[in-house]
């Protein structure tokens, strides 16, 4: 191809683009299309980075969080999700990590953390939520006990420290 386009062929591309347009109706979709035009989303996404980050997040957990009725990803993601809203999108994994060594390090935190998994469970499966008392022990049917939550943390932990995908 040249360099230098043929200057009678460019005006025959716009009247023939006229012409087309004269005999047709202009449609909301043909606005958008054309403030979008051109290289707009190019290489984009139309998914937002947090968006993005949110659904890495689920994705891994999915794969390597040891939780059979699955509530244990849910609450995470619902506490990460407020934390990625606050910048933290680069690095989803990273912030998943941070803060499941957060939850670890506070017995409080943890200990909300079960008894939000808890009522969770109770709302998912219509059933009344078990909420061990610290210092006693767990219901024969509890699936969500300090001592089960923390190692499936510990597990989740070691894995993200792994760099396993």
């Amino acid at each position: 191809m040249s360099e230098n386009p043929d200057p009678e062929s460019a005006d025959r591309d716009e009247e023939i683009e006229r012409e087309i347009r004269r005999n047709r109706k202009f449609s909301m979709n043909d606005a958008i299309g054309q403030l979008a035009g051109g290289d707009f989303m190019k290489g984009g996404t139309p998914v937002s980075v947090t968006q993005q980050a949110k659904l890495e997040i689920e994705e891994y957990l999915f794969r390597h969080l040891v939780d059979s009725p699955g509530v244990l990803r849910i609450v995470l993601r619902r506490r990460l999700g407020e934390s990625l809203l606050n910048g933290n999108c680069d690095q989803p994994l990273g912030a998943l990590a941070e803060y499941v060594t957060r939850l670890l390090a506070s017995e409080r935190l943890l200990e909300e953390f079960i008894r939000e998994a808890d009522a969770e469970w109770g709302r998912m499966y219509d059933e009344r939520p078990f909420f061990q008392v610290p210092g006693r022990s767990p219901e024969p049917d509890d699936p969500y006990t300090i001592d089960s939550v923390r190692l499936a943390l510990i597990q989740l932990l070691e894995r993200l420290a792994s760099g396993e995908t």
